[in-house]
């Protein structure tokens, strides 16, 4: 299987879409972080310095997801018609397991852009907490589900 993102003489490229049919589109991403049992507490209680550690870390994923192109460099800019962030404490890690699912009607895929936002979703709540632990652990990172588009619907086992 060739590399879509490389020309016949190993050069990157931006792979050309405008023949591609328009079609749905939507990626689902997930990843975790895992902190102290202090720091779950207190993120659970809201009694963090910086504030709504939930709230803001959803935005960042959303705000995430739209600036995907800016930061994948041979990532389309994509009209994305909808990203949704959730953050589900889970006391057994203890820590938070976060989803992200985008969608979009265009010519290529959103893998990239759920990946982005569950990724900056967990930096961010890494961010608001680190004055507190320092040693929290982001993992898990993948792609859940994709569908749409000529290869067709994914799901992760």
């Amino acid at each position: 299987m060739a590399l879509t993102h490389f020309d016949a003489k190993g050069d990157a490229h931006m792979v050309d879409v405008s023949d591609k049919p328009v079609t749905g589109r939507i990626a689902t991403a997930e990843t975790h972080i895992t902190m102290q049992r202090e720091t779950f507490d207190l993120i659970c209680e809201g009694r963090a310095k910086k504030g709504d550690v939930l709230g803001v870390a959803r935005l960042a994923g959303i705000m995430g997801a739209k600036r995907t192109a800016d930061l994948i460099p041979l990532c389309h800019p994509l009209p994305i018609t909808s990203v949704t962030v959730d953050l589900e404490p889970d006391a057994e890690l203890p820590g938070l397991r976060i989803t992200a699912t985008v969608k979009t009607t265009g010519q290529t895929g959103v893998e990239m852009e759920a990946l982005t936002a569950a990724s900056v979703t967990a930096l961010t709540v890494y961010d608001m907490t680190k004055a507190v632990d320092r040693g929290m652990e982001i993992g898990g990172l993948r792609v859940t589900l994709k569908d749409g588009g000529k290869s067709g619907r994914f799901e992760a086992p």
